[in-house]
């Protein structure tokens, strides 16, 4: 998918503006959520920083990770725009509190990028992301599809992401337009603060409790929340039903091939992080990317990923060419499920 520009200014730092600097040596921040989910420090930042190298050798990319932080977030936007930021992409620990972020930002011409997940309480510069309430319905759809294959009987617990994250909410009325008319009963389900894998585990582990023999499946909105789940069972030594999660972490990949999570979701991440560096740059050259949708009154660009089961892993994940490579994926400890998957 290509970005389409015009070559109309908006509000943003004219090139060769104001600072001196032209858009090849422009200054890009990059600001990613939490280190809970390794995706950003595995994948996005490293591939964003290098289709930016790519674009304008002379560019910099001024990059930080909150660590789950709203206010910490805040102090690195406002650190970004202090070393003369020309265009900051967040990936916002909290939607509403990013708000303050976009508004500040474009006050001083500096046009912002919402990344991964929407900041909806305003208008952002442009919003690149996965089409996060589609996953929800693809994890639970393949979940519901599986449990009624397999004849399974009992209820469902639903493990939502962060209740501050816009992007978990989108997931959440996803995974609910799947469940909710599937036929079976949702026993309950859970806002995980921060996305915490731990803080899942806990709830989950009191779900056990009060429906011992009961759960059929668990819809997991993250890779995270998802091992928490699966954690829980284990350690309730209980049998472990489907689970489902999101983001193909290496974690993720493993449990699949093993058989204790059911699916993930396979990401463009090379994809989107490439668009929201294209964008990005585009910004800097004082022109304006128009996407290809809108969500929320922002340009959009929103990718659409794909469910993975153990079924075809060794097709969309896991291989030569693919987003993890089989030997990592196949340690030692895995070595015979990864034959029995056709990893080998």
């Amino acid at each position: 998918m290509t970005v389409i520009v015009s070559a109309a200014a908006c509000s943003t730092k004219a090139p060769n503006g104001a600072d001196g600097r032209s858009p090849q040596t422009a200054k890009i921040a990059f600001l990613m959520p939490d280190i809970a989910s390794t995706r950003y420090e595995l994948y996005d930042a490293p591939l964003f920083k290098a289709k930016v190298k790519d674009l304008c050798g002379g560019c910099e990319v001024l990059y930080q990770n909150a660590g789950g932080d709203a206010a910490k977030q805040q102090q690195q936007a406002d650190s970004a725009l202090a070393q003369g930021a020309d265009v900051i992409v967040i990936d916002p620990v909290d939607s509403a509190a990013a708000a303050s972020t976009v508004r500040t930002a474009q006050g001083r011409g500096v046009p912002v990028i919402a990344y991964d997940r929407p900041i909806p309480a305003v208008k952002a510069d442009y919003y690149v992301s996965f089409d996060n309430e589609k996953i929800g319905s693809m994890i639970g759809t393949s979940l519901v599809e599986h449990l009624r294959a397999t004849s399974a009987e009992g209820g469902l617990l639903q493990v939502n992401g962060s209740p501050t994250d816009a992007a978990a909410g989108l997931i959440k009325k996803g995974i609910h337009s799947a469940v909710d008319s599937s036929g079976f009963d949702l026993l309950a389900e859970y806002d995980t603060p921060a996305w915490e894998p731990g803080k899942a585990q806990s709830w989950v582990s009191g779900q056990i409790s009060k429906f011992p023999g009961k759960i059929a499946g668990v819809v997991a909105a993250n890779d995270g929340t998802g091992g928490g789940s699966i954690a829980a069972f284990k350690a309730a030594g209980a049998r472990v039903p489907p689970v489902t999660g999101n983001d193909a972490e290496l974690a993720a990949a493993q449990r699949i091939v093993k058989g204790d999570q059911y699916n993930t979701i396979s990401k463009p991440i090379k994809t989107v992080a490439e668009a929201a560096a294209t964008a990005a740059y585009a910004f800097a050259e004082g022109k304006k990317p128009r996407g290809d949708t809108t969500l929320f009154g922002t340009p959009s660009e929103l990718f659409t990923p794909t469910v993975v089961t153990r079924e075809n892993i060794a097709e969309v994940l896991v291989g030569d060419g693919k987003p993890l490579k089989t030997a990592e994926v196949c340690t030692a400890t895995y070595a015979a499920a990864c034959a029995e998957a056709g990893l080998t």
